[in-house]
């Protein structure tokens, strides 16, 4: 055949593709064989041709999309030839006979040209190369050069895949980076996405390994994988999107939505999106579980068989961490242990590690309905599972992937996998929802009520889907969840009206004038003279735009609504003082008697103990307090502190990390002990918690490598009594934080006239009645620096 005979027969290829493409009678897998059944035609003819075949030493290879007979439209082809080093001197001539044709076709082709010992070198050297060769299959020519090559190649990734493991995970994750995930985006990338086709894959090439689980596609002897649901379902519609889009494509657009859906005859585009998550979420899972297995599977070879068994760490009541996993305790029970759920989900979140799959498989079978109205150390839990900034996605996307999320938020499955309804929301309603919480999280030392910021964050958006005014119809269903989560009525009140009216700041500043005195007595109006409700909404603003998408939330906006907040907070007579809580007759009775006393009752929530603790008035004094119940490894919720009759009377209302609440006899001996100066609490507990890390059961340090973090915050506030100020903390609390807070104040000089302290999930809101000894700036800016500094 001469060249223009070559160059006809490669166009008849182009069109013949081309016509397989617009007549549309076929779909699916059916296409893709008559689309590589056409192609591989061409091919064997070509080498024919070439006088390539059975001894030549050369042989035509197939990776990538039609190595797997997974042509998909406009896929290019993905092409090795292969040469045994004997033909040196024919090598460019049938390579150009093979490549030539083709790209004067239009047709895409990367293409390469390899001995055996060189197809070696590059998959050694480049991972991604060495991946794409697990694909390899013989297309023309020599058939056993072909399968020396794929052998050689595929013997050396099985030798080398797991001293190669970290490399290929993070390429991975690299690849995430730059594409984002699958499940929740409104604009998806199937191939390259977390979640996608390349992922499963990579699972593949790990089980022929035998290092995780796969589809079994490199080795035909594997089970049947349940992942293979999720990849046909995503190269189903990566077929349709070719022919819709009518060129190479892999991220699903909002404009072609629909048409693919009516062609895979799975409803509208909102039923596709549903479809791509659920595939998404699933490939995920595998994915992050197969990195587990695999990196669980390259630690027991060699001497490591020989390390100790790694340690059982304790990170909250039946829940610890082993191998780098969120376990249970071997005494759990999730059966009778309803809260459970919430401490893994929270352990996981603040710890930033994963759920073992087993635990949540225990969960997802036996653990109970957590009873309505939740306790306050179930709602507690809530929250620091909240407060966990970005990490709350995975641990929330392992209980969704169980089932158990929904267990906790019943109203869930309507906004799950739900793609927005407009351009500029760049996620998906479940995963706009949970990213807000993540960014309010940032803002919960801002406001007054970071517990219902949060709560807000997460529900504020609960509506949608429904019909109607999501504002209005989220309104309605908040109440019955806050009756549910045991909030206060008038917290329940303001949670009902801060999803209500969630976008009246931003709606606001965009259409009128916010330093007209009108607008300002029209919102204070509108959230009804409420400053703790126009406060919150000005956080779940800024929340709820960085959530959103790129660019949404800006300076000019941040400025707009801050101004807004702040003028409408003046207009209802500014923010509210503090007032200390008086003390019961009771209480004072037991002050009076004098001495060291310990009384402990039972709280509001199952765990909860109200601890009064009476001692000498001393300089000191509420700090040792502190930090014996926290050495007693007893979270204080709240407390208030206060003197009468020459004693010091501190009230604290705590939940144990482990177990029950420390007998009260062993709490008056170490308070004595500590205040008399017998006993170095502080020194204990600071040892202990070194010993453990920083890992403590509400509240804690900040997320380890969280991206999203609130920055503790100290303000002054006027009090009403002359010669005494308050300085009010807010910051992320853990078990030892008001030990130390009170440690500085004691030693910058000043008197702790009295204070009031309340946990909110895991942010810490005290304040401090201070009598200081010098009320310049400078030194109310050097106590402000010492609290801060051990926040």
């Amino acid at each position: 055949m001469n060249a223009d005979q070559t160059r006809s027969s490669a166009q008849a290829l182009a069109e013949g593709r081309k016509a397989l493409l617009q007549a549309g009678d076929l779909h699916g897998q059916a296409l893709r064989d008559a689309l590589a059944d056409r192609v591989e035609a061409w091919l064997a003819a070509r080498a024919a041709e070439l006088g390539v075949g059975d001894g030549s030493g050369f042989a035509l290879v197939a990776v990538g999309s039609l190595g797997r007979r997974e042509m998909v439209g406009y896929s290019d082809l993905d092409l090795v030839l292969v040469h045994d080093d004997r033909n040196r001197d024919r090598l460019s001539d049938v390579a150009d006979g093979f490549w030539y044709p083709i790209w004067d076709a239009g047709i895409g082709l990367d293409h390469s040209v390899r001995s055996i010992p060189e197809a070696m070198k590059v998959a050694r050297e480049d991972v991604t190369a060495a991946l794409g060769l697990l694909d390899a299959r013989f297309v023309a020519g020599d058939e056993d050069l072909a399968a020396l090559m794929i052998s050689s190649v595929r013997g050396l990734w099985r030798a080398e895949a797991r001293m190669r493991l970290p490399e290929v995970i993070d390429s991975a994750r690299a690849r995430w980076d730059r594409t984002g995930e699958i499940a929740h985006r409104a604009e998806p990338d199937l191939k390259n996405g977390r979640g996608g086709l390349r992922d499963i894959q990579l699972l593949d090439a790990l089980a022929f390994a035998q290092l995780t689980d796969g589809l079994g596609r490199l080795d035909p002897g594997r089970a049947e994988s349940p992942l293979r649901t999720a990849y046909r379902d995503l190269l189903a519609v990566r077929t349709e999107l070719h022919l819709v889009a009518g060129r190479a494509r892999d991220q699903v657009r909002a404009q072609d939505a629909d048409e693919i859906a009516a062609a895979l005859d799975v409803g509208d585009r909102f039923d596709l999106a549903r479809v791509i998550s659920r595939a998404a979420r699933t490939t995920s899972y595998a994915v992050d579980a197969g990195f587990r297995t695999a990196q669980n599977a390259v630690g027991k070879r060699g001497l490591s068989k020989l390390r100790r068994m790694p340690m059982r760490r304790p990170l909250d009541e039946g829940v610890v961490e082993h191998s780098g996993e969120v376990v249970l305790a071997k005494n759990a029970t999730p059966s009778s242990d309803p809260g459970l759920v919430l401490r893994v989900a929270s352990a996981s979140a603040r710890n930033s590690l994963p759920i073992n799959g087993q635990a949540l498989a225990r969960l997802a079978n036996y653990a109970p309905p957590i009873p309505e109205p939740w306790s306050a150390e179930d709602l507690s839990d809530l929250l620091v599972l909240l407060a966990s900034g970005d990490e709350l996605v995975g641990a929330v996307e392992a209980l969704d992937a169980m089932g158990l999320w929904e267990t906790i938020v019943p109203e869930w499955p309507v906004v799950r996998d739900l793609p927005p309804r407009d351009a500029v929301h760049s996620w998906t309603v479940d995963r706009h929802l949970l990213e807000t919480v993540a960014h309010a999280g940032s803002l919960t030392t801002s406001v007054a009520r970071p517990d219902l910021l949060l709560l807000g964050a997460l529900l504020h958006d609960i509506g949608k889907g429904r019909g109607g005014d999501h504002s209005v119809v989220g309104a309605e269903l908040v109440g019955p969840i806050a009756d549910r989560f045991g909030l206060w009525p008038d917290d329940r009140r303001i949670l009902v009206e801060l999803v209500r009216h969630h976008l009246l700041l931003p709606a606001v500043v965009t259409r009128r004038d916010v330093s007209d005195p009108e607008t300002i007595a029209w919102v204070a109006e509108k959230v009804g003279g409420d400053r703790v409700l126009v406060e919150l909404l000005g956080a779940l603003s800024e929340a709820d735009s960085r959530a959103t998408g790129p660019g949404v939330w800006n300076d000019w906006k941040a400025t707009l609504v801050g101004g807004l907040v702040e003028r409408v907070i003046d207009h209802l007579g500014g923010r509210e003082i503090p007032q200390p809580e008086p003390l019961g007759a009771e209480v004072l009775a037991l002050a009076e008697a004098g001495g060291f006393q310990v009384h402990t009752e039972r709280g509001d929530g199952p765990n909860m103990t109200k601890v009064t603790m009476i001692a000498p008035d001393r300089s000191g004094v509420l700090s040792k307090m502190s930090a014996v119940l926290a050495l007693a490894d007893l979270q204080a919720h709240a407390a208030t502190v206060r003197t009468h009759a020459g004693s010091a009377v501190d009230t604290f209302v705590v939940m144990p990390t482990f177990g029950s609440p420390s007998d009260p006899v062993l709490l008056r001996q170490r308070l004595a002990a500590a205040v008399d100066g017998g006993f170095d609490v502080h020194g204990a507990l600071a040892k202990r918690t070194a010993e453990r890390g920083s890992t403590g059961r509400v509240g804690r340090a900040a997320v380890p490598g969280s991206r999203i973090a609130a920055a503790p915050r100290v303000r002054w506030l006027a009090a009403d009594q002359p010669g005494l100020e308050l300085l009010e903390l807010r910051a992320r609390d853990d078990a030892g934080l008001l030990a130390r807070v009170t440690v500085e104040l004691e030693k910058s000089g000043v008197d702790i006239a009295w204070a009031t302290v309340a946990t909110m999930g895991a942010t810490a809101v005290d304040t401090f009645c201070l009598a200081l000894p010098d009320t310049s700036d400078a030194a109310r800016e050097s106590v402000a620096a010492a609290v801060l500094s051990v926040c």
